[in-house]
């Protein structure tokens, strides 16, 4: 039968209002959970959505690109330069305070709802009244995902945004039904609430002035949702109006620029100058591969598509025993989040047993004792199982190591030579040596950032289910703060950062570049300069360290606080409960050990932070070094070019450098197999620049440069290297033997191979003259060797490789006469059944060519044999005229030299004879004094005929 109650003549069962009391205690519990699920799923959707802008479509791409090693690369970095972008519509300044105020009066309505409930206590503290738990969960949980929303509104760019929208919504939706029930509950004759018994109060007929107050609350928390819903539907729908009638849609081509300066459609162009893209020609190109200043502009999700590129890398897909380790470490990781829950737990059920009063029985708890023990073994990093993972990661990580820089390595390599032109050496040598940074920095994410935030989970269920919501609470909302407060801090912090990592490695490319110098630093006595530069570079390394330094104290201790906070208020609560008898003491021995286990993760997430923002732009400039792509690369459809008779021909040949300045005009001119074509002309006409397009380190602009009949960008890189082989004028050697160096050509070459060469290059007899032979170290680039010694062991190189054609950049110019006679022999037999092509300043060394080719302004302005061009008497015959007298003029000034040395010496040995020899002495004085006018003459005349 029904309980009945009666209130001025009206009966009311009580369990009539029991269903819609339950559910409006079911809503204020769940509704904080829901409301906070909703803004997050949103949230990062959202992100997401948002952030993939690149159409792959558009980019003509066919096939997925592969990165360094041959890895597939992430769709972002597969993307070409056309870029679908939609404006997002953003809101007017006044537009956003408007909503960030609206926001700041929805979260100081539950505040007001605190304020009532705290007074109704307060003042009625005689009648026990009491809102209940729910109610106050209800009111800090709302007012705490109110308060991530509002974070969201400022932080973030545009806003607000769709997941703001979304929160508000639902958060509107709940107010209704909350207002709904509660009005439905407390408009009817009820029971007010009182400490342990939601219907043990007062019986009320309606509304009392505390229930009015919260209904006046909610009223203006759902008016205030209501504007904000209002006001974003109605401004967005202007501005996308506003759009529409602008174009909202806009293709805009991004010239993507490589890290290199250079711009290219990665999968349509395999030049340095592609086709199909406008360059403003008063536009300079940018520096090569700039060190970043400032932090990149882009969003979280970005940030990781980004260093998604590693992670092929990192993966063991090639070792089934190692893809076993991996999945036994992340079990382990498992095991230890139940451990550092049993630890705390095991506290407890000691405290308990002791503190039971058990008369005069003795009773010692060693069973939990020794499990407590156990579980404290193993726990943490240096605990058994950590140290289990850490001993099984090692092959593993050595593993993503090695794989990690052998691509970097590869990839550096395999970049086009305008990145190496561009480049500083001890730029890419440190952007090389961060591979370990993203080691470990993943590796640390994966073992400890994950498992902190999986423990922090875990403790607020187990608070939650092991205590009560209101532990929940406090460890849920302190934990936000505190990595937020932390995260917002280093990112406060990030700019003095990385202008600490920047300033390190000024510091390291000072170094490098002073070291690799060293010969310059001589030649110039520059040493007291280095070390002030180096000085100067280590002073603002520590004047930036001084700042970074300083802000970490400061995080520090504002962490602290917000954690000490967090640990008060849980602290009160619990010996409040238990001073009520609710909780056995055994529970705040739990609660300070579980708070005390939570402070060591938060704290070395503060930590960690900071470590992982500096690996991440330490490995920055390693994923820059990444996605840096070679402008000369082979076309999906090459072939091999199995075998070469050596014909070259240069057809209507366009190519620039910069687009404001070309290099070659139209260039056409045929080498037929098997002979010799020799490139004059003045400094800048375009010869290096035809060995350059001929050995693809760049591809032309437009025409063709085809070898045997095949257009160069027809047949594979590799394949048509092997057939060429250069003496270039600056002959770089390894800091190896000069077996070594040679062997280099033709690792398969036996040691007679390597003699033979040797002697046809006239360097081998002065080799045998060295202590060490063969076995000699040549230094640092070779710098051991003379400047003619390092030419023949390049031209030795070359005759060991054996090309069909070779290309000779001023090979014989440190060379002194007898040498390059023997040289020009050699040679001579070199080229027989093979392509030659020479760029001579000596015009001596080219008479024999088959056929001079005069260049200038990057064409061809005459062509023909050594006689043919003296005799059309033009610019051959005049560069030819001048060396002649420049040479002439040389000669004759030595011999005056040697002539004006040997009167000098004879008169010297006079010097001790007889008086009679004085006379002749004097003669000879007067004879130098007649000469050296002569002398100073010839030489004058020989130096401005050489400048002219």
């Amino acid at each position: 039968m029904d309980s009945v109650v009666s209130v001025d003549g009206l009966g009311l069962a009580a369990h009539e209002m029991q269903p819609i009391r339950l559910a409006l205690e079911n809503l204020h519990s769940f509704s904080p959970v829901f409301l906070f699920v909703v803004f997050v799923v949103s949230f990062v959707t959202n992100s997401v959505i948002a952030n993939r802008r690149i159409d792959p479509s558009a980019a003509g791409q066919k096939g997925a690109r592969t990165g360094p090693g041959g890895r597939p690369l992430p769709t972002r970095m597969r993307s070409a330069a056309v870029l679908i972008a939609r404006k997002t519509p953003d809101f007017s300044p006044a537009t956003k305070l408007a909503f960030k105020w609206l926001a700041v009066g929805v979260m100081f309505s539950f505040v007001a709802d605190a304020a009532i409930h705290v007074m109704h206590v307060v003042l009625r503290r005689s009648e026990h009244w009491w809102c209940g738990q729910a109610v106050v969960v209800y009111v800090i949980g709302t007012f705490f995902v109110h308060t991530m929303v509002l974070i969201s509104l400022i932080d973030t760019t545009p806003a607000p945004t769709v997941a703001q929208l979304i929160t508000w919504l639902v958060s509107l939706l709940l107010e209704l039904v909350i207002l709904a029930l509660f009005l439905d509950i407390n408009t009817s004759p009820h029971h007010e609430p009182v400490v342990g018994d939601p219907l043990g109060g007062p019986l009320r007929k309606g509304l009392t002035t505390w229930e009015s107050g919260l209904v006046v609350t909610a009223s203006a928390r759902i008016l205030l949702l209501l504007c904000i819903v209002v006001l974003y539907s109605l401004t967005s729908y202007t501005l996308r109006a506003g759009a529409r009638n602008n174009g909202s849609i806009t293709e805009t081509t991004s010239l993507l620029r490589s890290s290199n300066g250079g711009t290219h459609l990665n999968g349509d162009s395999y030049g340095a100058s592609p086709r199909n893209l406008k360059v403003e020609d008063d536009q300079p190109e940018e520096d090569g591969w700039v060190r970043p200043k400032t932090l990149p502009s882009t969003s979280w999700w970005e940030y990781i598509s980004g260093y998604s590129l590693f992670f092929p890398y990192l993966w063991p897909s090639r070792s089934t025993k190692l893809k076993t380790i991996v999945v036994f470490c992340f079990i382990l990781v498992i095991l230890q989040r139940g451990v550092n829950v049993m630890v705390p737990h095991q506290v407890g059920a000691i405290v308990d047993i002791l503190a039971q009063e058990n008369g005069n029985e003795f009773y010692v708890p060693w069973g939990t004792i020794c499990i407590y023990v156990i579980c404290r073994a193993l726990q943490g990093t240096q605990g058994m199982i950590g140290a289990l993972r850490s001993f099984l990661w090692i092959p593993v990580g050595q593993y993503s190591y090695m794989e990690l820089s052998t691509a970097a390595f590869e990839h550096v390599h395999s970049l086009s030579l305008d990145f190496h032109l561009g480049k500083k050496t001890g730029e890419v040598l440190s952007a090389l040596g961060k591979g370990s940074s993203i080691n470990g920095f993943l590796e640390q994410v994966t073992f400890q950032v994950v498992p902190m935030l999986v423990d922090m989970i875990i403790a607020i269920v187990y608070f939650f289910v092991d205590f009560d919501v209101y532990y929940a609470l406090v460890v849920g909302i302190i934990t936000f703060l505190y990595l937020y407060l932390t995260i917002r801090m280093a990112q406060w912090r990030s700019e003095v950062r990385r202008m600490m990592t920047n300033a390190d490695r000024q510091q390291d490319a000072v170094k490098n570049d002073s070291m690799v110098s060293y010969e310059t630093v001589k030649y110039f006595n520059a040493e007291p300069y280095e070390f002030n530069r180096y000085r100067g570079a280590v002073s603002d390394y520590q004047a930036a360290e001084y700042h970074v330094l300083f802000s970490l104290q400061l995080m520090n201790t504002c962490q602290n606080t917000v954690f000490m906070l967090g640990l008060l208020i849980a602290c009160f609560i619990c010996a409040f409960q238990i001073a009520n008898g609710q909780r056995k003491v055994g529970q705040f021995a739990v609660l300070l050990t579980y708070m005390a286990q939570l402070q060591g993760p938060l704290n070395f997430f503060g930590t960690f932070y900071r470590s992982i923002q500096g690996a991440m732009i330490n490995s920055e400039r390693l994923l820059e070094l990444f996605r840096a792509k070679p402008t000369v690369v082979d076309a999906p459809d090459v072939t091999e070019l199995p075998s070469c008779k050596g014909g070259i021909e240069f057809d209507n040949v366009h190519f620039a450098y910069d687009s404001r300045k070309p290099a070659l005009n139209g260039l056409s001119f045929d080498c037929p197999p098997g002979k010799t074509t020799a490139l004059v002309g003045e400094s800048g006409g375009g010869k290096s620049t035809v060995f350059r397009l001929l050995f693809r380190f760049y591809n032309s602009n437009s025409g063709q440069i085809r070898v045997d009949g095949h257009p160069v960008e027809s047949v594979s890189i590799d394949s048509l290297r092997r057939h060429i082989g250069v003496v270039p004028q600056d002959t770089v050697l390894f800091n190896e033997t000069l077996m070594y160096n040679l062997k280099y050509a033709n690792p398969e070459a036996t040691d007679e191979d390597i003699y033979d060469a040797c002697r046809a290059a006239s360097i081998h007899d002065r080799i045998l003259t060295f202590p060490d032979g063969y076995q000699t170290k040549v230094g640092e680039r070779g710098l051991r060797l003379s400047g003619g010694e390092k030419q023949r062991v390049a031209i030795a190189r070359t005759i060991i490789k054996n090309p069909r054609i070779i290309l000779l950049d001023e090979a014989t110019a440190a060379l002194d006469t007898e040498t390059e006679e023997h040289i020009q022999d050699a040679l001579a037999t070199l080229s027989k059944g093979r392509t030659m092509l020479v760029i001579a300043h000596r015009l001596s060394t080219i008479t024999t060519a088959d056929q001079i080719l005069v260049l200038q302004n990057g064409q061809v302005v005459e062509k023909g044999t050594h006689e043919q061009l003296l005799a059309m008497k033009g610019r051959y015959s005049s560069m030819w005229r001048k060396q002649i007298k420049a040479q002439r003029a040389a000669a004759e000034a030595q011999v005056l030299q040697d002539r004006a040395e040997r009167l000098r010496s004879s008169s010297v040995v006079a010097g001790g004879e007889d008086s009679s020899s004085q006379s002749d002495e004097d003669r000879n004085a007067d004879s130098s004094a007649r000469l050296r006018p002569a002398l100073t003459q010839r030489s004058t005349k020989a130096s401005e005929t050489k400048a002219a």
